[in-house]
């Protein structure tokens, strides 16, 4: 939407994992060299794990990209929380193995078999389970056993485990000493510094194709950095807003004021009404008592005013603040809707504006 205006060839802060933005902080660099170094041991587990955002799907891709294709076959597997068995299946269906309904025995026959059929033609097979903090125990035992499996002093399977924090967790208990036995690399991806950021954020904008624009205020960054808490996803989420800030108001300059704006934007869409759908009035009965002298002792299920020990002057009041009450709740949300509207009337007019430069400016050309 908003790359013409900057001059830029694509979307800089996608949210979406794409290689071709890698960029190599110190510890993705790290990262990175102990996945090589699992790579080529060809064999065990390399396990990955990192806050959500923290770039590890994209460092995995840039892995595999570099990997020959032509003699690696790779299945990848998402994982729920499945038993043992039903991840066996899900790695068989991976991997293009017919497993459906076969008994756990047949299955790891033929799951072998398929694998030792690849190492023949000189093949090599990967397997990459995301989500791995899902596994249950008895399903880590279960991608142990399929370790073993050799042909020839080989190993006939690799496999990447990708997960959050709390599958570290997971492995430093002790039933799972035998499993990490067999690991032949582990990192983890933190967040950013702060100097980072800001390296990653030019990176990004060079990489869509900047030539200068946008620019930023030096103290944009330090908010910037503090807002995401370094995590790669978090800032693409923040800058991505920022840029159509700064497009809606036609100023390739952005500032710490235009930080602040989109944080409390996205506040706002983020919180969660102080009143819901069904009002808190909604549990008053329907029909509130007719305030008029004498009603309530009339009205259906009327109030015991005796056993309240309350004088029928004191209930009117009551109800009167009820109504007033219902009245106030009603006026606020007309005025939120109507700053909403003219907030979003704000936007369509600037929308506008930019078009009509820009049709100007075609129509001199």
């Amino acid at each position: 939407m908003y790359e013409a205006f900057y001059g830029l060839s694509s979307k800089p802060f996608q949210l979406s994992p794409d290689p071709n933005f890698y960029y190599g902080s110190k510890q993705h660099r790290r990262a990175k060299a102990y996945l090589d170094y699992g790579v080529l041991r060809n064999d065990g587990f390399i396990v990955i794990t990192g806050e959500i955002g923290a770039g590890k799907t994209t460092l995995l891709r840039g892995l595999l990209d570099s990997l020959n294709r032509s003699n690696v076959v790779i299945g990848n597997v998402v994982t729920t929380q499945l038993d043992a068995e039903d991840t066996l299946r899900m790695v068989g269906a991976a991997f293009g193995v017919r497993v459906k309904d076969a008994p756990k025995s047949e299955l790891l026959m033929t799951l072998e078999a398929f694998f030792v059929n690849q190492v023949t033609q000189g093949k090599r097979c990967l397997l990459i389970v995301d989500e791995a903090q899902n596994l249950t125990p008895r399903a880590v035992e279960e991608l142990r056993m399929l370790s073993n499996f050799q042909f020839a002093n080989q190993s006939l399977l690799q496999t990447f485990l990708v997960g959050q924090p709390e599958f570290r967790g997971i492995l430093q208990k002790p039933e799972m000493e035998q499993f990490r036995q067999r690991v032949a690399a582990t990192c983890h991806i933190g967040p950013l510094d702060e100097d980072e950021t800001q390296r990653y954020m030019e990176h990004r904008l060079k990489c869509a194709g900047s030539t200068g624009k946008p620019t930023f205020d030096h103290d944009a960054f330090p908010a910037i950095h503090k807002a995401s808490n370094g995590i790669p996803r978090r800032i693409n989420r923040l800058c991505d807003r920022l840029l159509l800030l700064g497009f809606m108001q036609g100023r390739t300059h952005l500032t710490l004021a235009d930080v602040k704006e989109v944080l409390r934007d996205i506040a706002q869409e983020s919180e969660v009404p102080r009143h819901s759908d069904v009002s808190p009035l909604d549990s008053v009965p329907a029909r509130l008592p007719d305030s008029r002298p004498g009603a309530l002792d009339s009205a259906p299920g009327a109030l015991d005013v005796n056993k309240l020990k309350m004088s029928v002057a004191e209930v009117e009041g009551l109800s009167s603040e009820i109504a007033a009450l219902s009245a106030d709740h009603h006026t606020d949300r007309l005025q939120r809707l109507e700053r909403s509207m003219m907030r979003l009337e704000r936007i369509n007019l600037q929308t506008l504006a930019l078009l009509q430069k820009l049709v100007d400016a075609v129509k001199q050309q």
